[in-house]
């Protein structure tokens, strides 16, 4: 995957969590907890990329 696509989805991502945030009427926690999962998943996704997720899978504990 190259970096401009990395850059592309993380820019859409952004845009819709500002968009939800800004024009979606929802109580403050719910927003919150929205924006860390967000956050969680996109953290999660670009470890998974760069092969993060792989170089733990060998790892024995």
């Amino acid at each position: 995957m190259s970096i401009l696509t990395i850059l592309i989805v993380l820019i859409v991502a952004g845009v819709i969590l500002y968009l939800v945030n800004n024009y979606i009427p929802m109580d403050h926690k719910i927003k919150n907890i929205l924006n860390v999962v967000v956050v969680i998943v996109v953290i999660a996704w670009l470890l998974k990329i760069f092969g993060v997720f792989a170089y733990l899978k060998g790892i024995n504990i």
